[in-house]
């Protein structure tokens, strides 16, 4: 018998079977275009992402034939919602968090409820990222679709409903959307009627770790499921992120890697609402009951693609990334690199500066470029690491998680600038292994979330910050602040 955690991204889905000792019996990824236009749009094509997701879950299902799958659950980007019909069809495609469309009604919904009275409800620092502006710009600007859409189904949400549950939505990522009361954890009145938001086109709200249902007859056939398969609620991925990474108690944050990277504190309750306001940063529900987490983000991943993209379009191969690593120095760069080439994320939120190589020559080679870029993205959260301080979590190491986390210079680099040690578990897709754990979780195969985390996360291999680069990299900040203070004010 085997738990099979999935992680839909923004770039790619990933899934991965574990049995009940927290070993990988098998792992698949498959990668999706985001679809890009002149005029702000950033969609995902969700009955391309939907194919993928079957693709990975049929190769587990074939290589896990001796440990049938007993439970899913998924784990997935935030606010990017899916039009579904009556009959459980796909209507349409997934409008991203980057993309600009509906940043008007942030606007209209701000001169209606004033923050700290918003912040009080949803506890989000309001941006066109989260789903309510895709939805009113979907409503007013094709109306043909909200009309027809039976739901608007968050991606955590969606495969169980694509399975035959009906449609629901985790508390955490309930909250993506900014139409969430956090404290009474279900939809709010107030928010909805004033926002213009049809509350029946939304999928009920339930926790993290709940069995929402099991896959129906045909679905089961289809993925290669045999017996019978719960389907449990999974999370935003940051929230499974810190779950496997082991983070099932207050006081401590997992920095995660992956196309964006998210340092993710977790508290016990619900920590002080103006503080946290003041500091820029949000509260959301995490999959361990009575805790709560904030996120502080940015491009990561990202750049690193554009930066491939842009330097290396030609090459290819498995190790295109690992010999491009090669190039950069051992020692820190000669360049200040700003990572806003998209609107920023917590606790800045700017939308409306661009990114910047500064220090460039004819000499500059496309090593040290990607080296300043891997030191760009982490000065940006070592400029916010003094947020976190007051909010009583330990910032003395960092447990490094995604993709990202798999590059042994990048957490070098981040040890470094940060000061504190990175430390890697076995497996670095923790996304995959917190909504593992939460399908054991539902099911009853674990007691507790502590000892399922017991089980499945153990530290791989530690990074010691340098002390001779880290004081090289403190006056570098400074040059980072200045700059950014130049470009964004």
């Amino acid at each position: 018998m085997s738990l099979l955690g999935i992680d839909i991204g923004t770039s790619g889905c990933k899934a991965a079977a574990f049995d009940c000792d927290g070993h990988l019996l098998s792992f698949a990824y498959r990668e999706y275009p985001t679809l890009y236009s002149g005029d702000g749009t950033a969609e995902l094509d969700s009955m391309q992402v939907f194919s993928s997701v079957c693709d990975c879950i049929r190769k587990i299902t074939s290589e896990c034939a001796a440990d049938p799958v007993k439970a899913l659950c998924v784990s997935s980007m935030g606010e990017a919602a899916v039009p579904v019909s009556r009959s459980g069809g796909i209507l349409g495609n997934s409008i991203l968090s980057m993309d600009i469309r509906g940043g008007g009604y942030i606007k209209d919904l701000a001169d209606k409820i004033a923050d700290r009275e918003f912040y009080s409800i949803n506890a989000n620092i309001r941006s066109p990222a989260y789903t309510f502006p895709k939805l009113a710009w979907i409503r007013d600007n094709q109306p043909e679709l909200y009309a027809s859409a039976e739901h608007f189904v968050l991606w955590d949400g969606l495969l169980g409903y694509l399975c035959g549950c009906e449609p629901f939505i985790s508390h955490a990522s309930a909250s993506r959307t900014l139409l969430f009361d956090l404290k009474k954890g279900d939809w709010s009145e107030k928010i909805l009627g004033v926002a213009g938001i049809d509350p029946t086109k939304l999928p009920r709200c339930i926790p993290s770790g709940t069995v929402a249902g099991h896959v129906c007859k045909p679905m089961a056939e289809k993925l290669g499921f045999t017996g019978r398969v719960a389907v449990v609620a999974g999370a935003h991925d940051q929230c499974c992120n810190a779950l496997g990474a082991g983070i099932a108690e207050p006081g401590r944050a997992v920095d995660g890697i992956g196309t964006f990277e998210c340092i993710t504190p977790v508290y016990q309750g619900v920590p002080d609402m103006e503080l946290m306001r003041q500091c820029g940063l949000n509260i959301e529900h995490h999959v361990v009951p009575g805790l709560y987490v904030s996120f502080i983000f940015n491009q990561a991943g990202s750049l690193i693609k554009w930066f491939r993209r842009t330097f290396a379009g030609a090459e290819d191969g498995q190790n295109i990334y690992e010999r491009l690593s090669d190039e950069m120095p051992d020692e820190p760069s000669n360049l200040t690199v700003l990572p806003y080439f998209e609107p920023t994320g917590a606790p800045w939120y700017a939308s409306g500066s661009s990114g910047v190589i500064a220090g460039l020559r004819t000499s500059t080679s496309r090593g040290e470029i990607l080296k300043g870029i891997m030191e760009g993205a982490t000065f940006y959260f070592a400029n916010c690491a003094d947020r976190i301080k007051p909010l009583g979590i330990d910032s003395s190491s960092f447990v490094a998680t995604g993709g990202g986390a798999k590059s042994d210079a990048w957490l070098q680099i981040k040890a470094d600038i940060m000061g504190v040690p990175y430390l890697r578990p076995k497996f670095s897709e923790a996304g995959l292994v917190g909504s593992a754990m939460l399908a054991g979780i539902g099911t009853g195969e674990f007691k507790s979330f502590h000892e399922a985390a017991k089980i499945f996360v153990s530290i791989d291999r530690v990074f010691e910050p340098d002390s001779r680069r880290h004081g090289i990299y403190r006056a570098k900040l400074l040059e980072y602040e200045a700059l950014a203070k130049l470009c964004c004010g």
